[in-house]
């Protein structure tokens, strides 16, 4: 028989770090139940579900005309409903993850379908996993943020959904791609700035739309611009006009802004690593590389983009760029 703990669980629209904790609470009360490991395993694929529709709406460009605080939070609501709605699908992540966690907590099932007796003590008290609210506040309470613990799934996680041996011959999604294509350029930046390559992954990956909103010149060539660097009066090189989103006093309209151009991914890289570390518009942000959320906000104040929210999505997908240079790793 179940714990009562674990009841009525699948229906809830939301999951969170506390269900992880008292699902630990009841699996020492419920040793020898099948029941509890496989509810945890669906509690770490629904966190894991959660995270990935906050990813995706955090690089959707949004027109700004009808955006306010009750249709984001009604989309959040959508979000967190449609992540549940995934959880717990046949054959599907969460399967992969209980079988994951059965083996290495050593629990052997009969022939009969009997479980021998478990616990999940050896569980973290929290996992590894970095949750940003919009307000940049943390979801695990006492998590210090930075690059060691920052939107790091647990290895048996990251192991059931199949990201490491064979996982290597899968076909990469397009974020995957990205971080792959620019990674050699992202560590040439690191070694030259300090600023974590995930960091400056991050901010390409945002500005350009994971490399699917590149700006492109008069004649359709690349400008190699993945960062949205504009070409102010100093800028000597190639140019590329296009029509932008800016914000004006917390309004978003549509303006024609002139951005540099680059001969190739690699110059820009580079012209970025020089304009953050020799500017004193964004010393706070280097100041604070260690950390996600002040690195971000650290932009923000340096006026890097008009958005008011940017500093929340700048962390979000600097949070995915992490998550996959570890899953390649």
């Amino acid at each position: 028989m179940s714990s009562p703990t674990l009841s009525g669980r699948h229906n809830g629209l939301t999951m969170d770090l506390r269900s992880l904790d008292q699902l630990k609470a009841a699996s020492g009360k419920n040793a020898s139940s099948q029941s509890t490991i496989k509810e945890t395993a669906r509690q770490l694929e629904g966190l894991f579900m959660q995270e990935l529709m906050k990813s995706m709406r955090a690089t959707t460009m949004n027109s700004g005309m009808l955006d306010n605080s009750g249709t984001e939070m009604g989309q959040s609501m959508l979000d967190t409903q449609l992540a549940n709605q995934m959880t717990g699908l046949p054959r599907g992540l969460s399967a992969l993850i209980e079988r994951q966690l059965a083996r290495q907590m050593g629990v052997n099932t009969s022939q009969d379908g009997a479980s021998q007796p478990l616990t999940l003590n050896e569980l973290p008290d929290r996992p590894t996993l970095s949750l940003n609210r919009t307000d940049g506040s943390h979801v695990a309470a006492g998590l210090p943020l930075d690059r060691r613990m920052e939107a790091r799934l647990p290895a048996t996680t990251l192991e059931a959904a199949g990201t490491t041996g064979a996982a290597s011959n899968r076909k990469l999604n397009p974020a995957e791609s990205f971080v792959r294509k620019h990674q050699a350029a992202a560590d040439a930046a690191e070694r030259a700035t300090g600023i974590p390559s995930s960091h400056i992954l991050g901010q390409a990956a945002l500005e350009s739309g994971w490399g699917k909103r590149e700006i492109r010149t008069a004649d359709g060539g690349n400008s190699h611009n993945l960062f949205g660097i504009k070409a102010t009066s100093n800028w000597k090189g190639k140019v590329a006009e296009v029509t932008t989103t800016e914000y004006i006093g917390g309004v978003a309209r549509k303006v024609t802004a002139k951005f540099r151009a680059y001969d190739s991914y690699e110059e820009a890289f580079k012209d970025h690593a020089r304009l953050l570390s020799q500017s004193p518009r964004y010393s706070q942000a280097m100041a604070q590389t260690d950390s996600v959320r002040g690195y971000a906000q650290g932009l923000q104040r340096g006026g890097y983009a008009t958005d008011p929210a940017y500093a929340d999505k700048l962390t979000q997908v600097i949070n995915t760029a992490l998550r996959l240079q570890q899953r390649s790793a």
